[in-house]
């Protein structure tokens, strides 16, 4: 018989692969408790995925670890993308900084500093995060549950590397979001503070259930602009100020 984190998995799961079987929450008895068990169920719904391309961290929350997921490959696309709104009926968008990760980062015994992951990234990208909940409304959901659906990732679009990325000040890059052409929000500064610090915790904690983080894999580090959602033909357009530009577009 299946234990309780496998059959919460397999109906996120099939909400996946069919829209209508989309969850309004999961039954009693299959609702993660605390952290641990929503990661039990995030990590039954990675093992599907062909490869992990990427991860998602967010900023440390209220003193505690931050929340992160694994990112399926096949989500993982260059800008400009175009998606189709059927397979994405939600459409959330947040405006990101990604980096991309050049060599292997394995667990180990001696845990990983900051110069270590300093020098482990390749580059570093503009990006958009793709919302899309296997609830049918995933705003007001308790955070085991979203944290067991990778808090509702549904795709990720980066733009062009920035190699020398350690010359930009996060603390004062801003961005603006764009949608039809009109700015729908913005801001100045990183919303963690310390990108690097969420990836010391994510090599060192966070993906050491995978094999840590990879080479050509991306990270991406929380949204710039919090989650807004466009409508079924929208262009998006997230342009930093010195980190680049990223653009997508809706079909029908």
């Amino acid at each position: 018989m299946a234990d309780a984190a496998t059959e919460a998995a397999d109906l996120l799961l099939a909400a996946r692969r069919d829209p209508g079987k989309k969850l309004t929450d999961l039954p009693v008895g299959l609702k993660p408790a605390d952290r641990a068990a929503a990661y039990a169920i995030q990590r039954r719904i990675a093992a599907t995925f062909r490869a992990i391309g990427g991860w998602k961290v967010s900023p440390f929350i209220d003193g505690g670890p931050p929340l992160c997921g694994a990112l399926p490959a096949s989500g993982i696309v260059a800008s400009p993308a175009k998606l189709s709104a059927k397979t994405h009926a939600l459409r959330g968008i947040e405006a990101e900084i990604a980096v991309r990760i050049g060599r292997d980062l394995p667990p180990r015994a001696t845990p990983y500093r900051r110069d270590d992951i300093i020098t482990a990234i390749a580059a570093m990208h503009p990006a958009i995060e793709v919302l899309e909940s296997r609830f049918i409304e995933p705003n007001g959901l308790d955070v085991p549950s979203a944290l067991a659906d990778t808090q509702a990732h549904g795709g990720f679009v980066y733009g062009a590397p920035v190699a020398a990325w350690q010359g930009i000040d996060l603390a004062r890059e801003s961005v603006e979001q764009f949608f039809d052409g009109a700015v729908a929000a913005s801001r100045t500064g990183h919303p963690a503070g310390d990108l690097v610090a969420q990836l010391v915790w994510l090599a060192n904690e966070g993906s050491t259930w995978a094999g840590g983080l990879k080479a050509g894999q991306f990270v991406t580090c929380g949204s710039w602009t919090g989650a807004q959602r466009v409508g079924p033909a929208a262009s998006v357009r997230v342009k930093f100020s010195t980190v680049g530009e990223v653009l997508l577009s809706f079909t029908a």
